[in-house]
């Protein structure tokens, strides 16, 4: 059952190929056009894994921000993983410490949307095909990231600009968020996200995303605090 869990993972996640590929490719592109090295650029991929944060660090070095503040920005964008890991305690916590470890480091917005979603449709899954099914999707998706990577740097200039990788990231968040906005509280984040991220734009060092992060998430607890204590006031 395990193994058809990890092969049932590996297929669900093929159709987020579609943008990591673009959107790794366009990595190594910017990296080697930002200066890095091909070893400097893999060193990134491979350790942080995490395109947005990738992204964030390396714009803001190349408009000469401090270190400091290109690490923090970089922190502060994928403190999401944070809250991701926390939701995906009660369905693969019971794992070994060497395992969650490992799932920790592979964890993309991908695999984490993926995931969640068969965790909620499926309820009838054992935890030990769940954290095969995290590994069936994960193993898709990193050959892709480090290989193409690797491609984008080596052949980057090759690339006509024509082509505008760049398209590939926000189709790849939209894809991986839409399917997720199923109640008032999250349509509302995500609005506000949006609105608040376009009046901070002007925000120092990309600051202004992380302030639109904080907005949103506040908006999305409070609405779901209020409709709970609505809920209970009725049954009352």
């Amino acid at each position: 059952m395990r193994r058809e869990a990890f092969w049932q993972g590996y297929r669900d996640c093929a159709p987020f190929i579609a943008v990591v590929v673009p959107f790794s490719l366009l990595f190594g592109v910017v990296a080697r056009d930002a200066g890095l090295d091909i070893l400097q650029v893999m060193a990134m991929s491979v350790l942080v894994i995490a395109g947005a944060s990738q992204f964030t660090a390396l714009a803001l070095l190349q408009e000469n921000a401090p270190v400091f503040i290109a690490l923090t920005a970089a922190l502060a964008v994928n403190l999401r993983m944070a809250l991701y890991s926390a939701a995906l305690v009660p369905h693969v916590g019971h794992a070994r410490l060497g395992t969650r470890a490992l799932m920790a480091y592979l964890m993309v917005d991908q695999a984490y949307a993926v995931a969640v979603k068969t965790y909620e449709e499926k309820p009838s899954m054992s935890r030990d095909e769940k954290v095969a099914y995290y590994f069936g999707v994960m193993a898709l998706i990193c050959p892709f990231w480090y290989g193409c990577t690797l491609l984008g740097a080596v052949i980057g200039t090759a690339i006509p600009a024509s082509l505008h990788l760049d398209f590939a990231a926000p189709v790849c968040f939209i894809a991986i968020t839409a399917p997720l906005l199923r109640s008032l509280p999250h349509v509302l984040a995500a609005g506000v996200s949006v609105l608040c991220a376009i009046l901070f734009a002007g925000f120092p060092a990309g600051l202004g995303l992380i302030a639109a992060a904080l907005v949103a998430m506040l908006v999305g607890a409070q609405t779901e605090l209020a409709l709970r204590r609505r809920a209970l006031r009725r049954q009352a």
